[in-house]
């Protein structure tokens, strides 16, 4: 790369401070932008497969600083590109391998493998877009068949073939020589055979074309490989014709006035998409390339095996959303810098992020100041509803959901009886969220309650632990249990394993060998909901037939 070409690439920022990246971020594209009439941030993909979790990143960076522009009184706008006049490139583990078929034609022209929408890519998208809608993130869609095929980009593609030997040259400043010599690459040879466009063939639909020769202006001839017939077309008037990504997306940053646009890390590596790009941008489209921030993987845990677009296992925002609520989400995705990777969670890690995301917005509401955990949440639309301000604990929403099968009524009953009060709305929206986190992705984790007596545990147990456990089923059978309290059964559950003269130490352990009884007996686990609030909300009949042994 040469030292003019090291001077085009300003604008990718690769560190972040945690806590003010957004105002940082902020005043540089100000800077680097003061007069723009209109501040446009952008995202995009492909629609080649499931728009899948890490692909939100994209959208939720780039929905931040639309934010904090608007915040800043600016005129703003988000705009969401499908990469759908791409080619397909291989088939997803969930489509049928029958659809390599279609590999090279671009995605909408390939039929929708369920045969419920118009074409392959409007499948996958529409998805998404239902998930954006329900995290209330409203973007400006631009569907890139419709942009190409409709004469849009006409002029800006003659003047890239007119200048597609300066954009060789500059393809090949960012390629090694290593590089080139394992790619068989003869600079000279290169620069005179290349086009930075591909051409959809009239015979096949695809992609798998050779470009023989151009007039200067519209019209080229080209070899379809696979028929082995040539044509010539004048891609004004028969849009067959696509740019190659990077002069494409230099050429859209001009067309769109993009001050922003994030990617990730295999588009923000030194000498990656971005900064040969951004060189075009300048060079070829006379743009300042926007300012570019690269963003790092997020996780996932408690899915087991690794999720991907690819394989056809990937986890989109939609199924996202059946666990998180949108706000939360929207948080979870803000309170790390791009630069840092975190993970999102399936199993029980999800109760540790639901506290912090309560205790944050409590933050929030209190009007802390400079807590990194809460800054983010300023640009969370719908954070000061009601049912943020008391939330039920994600936990308790699990636990006592389960016991009352789902019935807000019942929960809501529950809760009261056991002198707990939160919000009717939270309770409504977490008992949907904590169902499907429980019986879709860790059903291993449902407390049921156990058909017969346990014997084969019964069998293992002391004769000491017995008589605690036959304490209890007495109690229960003598007690008035539609009156008691959970308080008061608190009180029994602890109580019966005390004897006078026992030290503290020594009764924890006796109590926490009495209630991992007490679980297996009623449902097979060593562990459960809070047992007084378990033993009081089941059936009296079924818990005193499990603990008659």
């Amino acid at each position: 790369m040469s030292d003019k070409e090291k001077e085009l690439i300003g604008n990718r920022i690769t560190k972040m401070h945690e806590g003010n990246w957004v105002e940082e971020v902020t005043d540089r594209i100000l800077k680097v932008f003061p007069n723009e009439n209109t501040y446009t941030c952008a995202a995009g993909i492909s629609p080649s497969g499931i728009v899948h979790f890490g692909n939100f990143r994209d959208v939720i960076t780039a929905y931040v600083f639309y934010k904090e522009l608007q915040r800043r009184g600016k005129k703003t706008r988000l705009i969401f590109s499908w990469d759908d006049f791409d080619r397909l490139r291989k088939v997803p583990a969930n489509v049928d391998p029958s659809f390599s078929k279609y590999i090279g034609m671009p995605l909408t022209a390939i039929p929708d493998p369920t045969g419920k929408t118009e074409s392959y890519a409007k499948h996958f998208e529409i998805e998404f877009e239902g998930a954006m809608k329900d995290l209330g993130i409203e973007l400006e869609y631009r569907y890139q068949t419709k942009e190409y095929t409709s004469g849009r980009y006409d002029e800006q593609m003659v003047h890239a073939m007119r200048s597609r030997k300066r954009i060789a040259e500059i393809l090949l400043s960012f390629m090694s020589e290593k590089g080139k010599e394992e790619k068989n690459i003869d600079p000279e040879k290169f620069k005179e055979e290349f086009y930075p466009i591909s051409v959809y063939s009239r015979f096949t639909g695809k992609d798998t074309t050779k470009i023989l020769s151009y007039d200067g202006n519209s019209q080229i001839t080209y070899l379809c490989l696979e028929t082995k017939k040539e044509d010539t077309i004048d891609f004004k008037k028969e849009h067959r014709v696509k740019l190659a990504w990077k002069p494409d997306w230099a050429m859209r940053w001009k067309e769109e006035g993009v001050v922003l646009e994030p990617g990730g890390q295999d588009h923000a590596s030194p000498g990656g998409s971005y900064d040969a790009s951004s060189v075009m941008a300048k060079e070829i489209f006379d743009k300042e390339p926007p300012i570019f921030i690269g963003y790092q993987f997020v996780g996932i845990r408690g899915l087991g095996a690794k999720m991907s677009g690819s394989k056809g296992n990937a986890v989109s925002p939609a199924q996202l959303l059946e666990i998180y609520e949108p706000e939360m989400l929207k948080w979870i995705y803000l309170r790390k810098a791009p630069d840092q990777a975190f993970e999102l969670a399936f199993d029980a890690e999800i109760y540790r992020q639901y506290d912090e995301f309560d205790r944050a917005v409590a933050d929030f509401f209190g009007a802390k100041e400079n807590v990194i955990n809460i800054r983010s949440l300023a640009y969370v639309d719908g954070i000061d509803n009601e049912k943020f301000k008391n939330p039920i604990p994600f936990r308790q929403a699990v636990a006592y959901g389960q016991m009352m099968q789902w019935d807000k009524k019942k929960v809501s009953e529950l809760l009261s009886k056991l002198e707990l009060s939160y919000d009717d709305g939270s309770i409504e929206a977490r008992l949907k969220k904590a169902k499907a986190w429980l019986e879709k992705y860790n059903p291993d984790e449902m407390i049921k309650l156990n058909n017969s007596v346990n014997k084969e545990y019964v069998s293992t147990m002391t004769d000491e632990a017995k008589i605690l456990v036959r304490k209890l089923h007495e109690y229960l059978m003598s007690a008035d249990t539609k009156n008691i309290t959970a308080k008061e059964l608190d009180e029994v559950v602890y109580g019966i394993p005390k004897r006078e003269g026992i030290e503290d130490a020594e009764l924890k352990k006796i109590q926490r060998v009495f209630f991992k009884d007490i679980y297996h007996l009623l449902v097979g686990k060593d562990t459960g909901p809070r047992l007084s609030t378990f033993i009081w909300a089941v059936d009296k009949k079924k818990l005193v037939d499990l603990l008659n042994i």
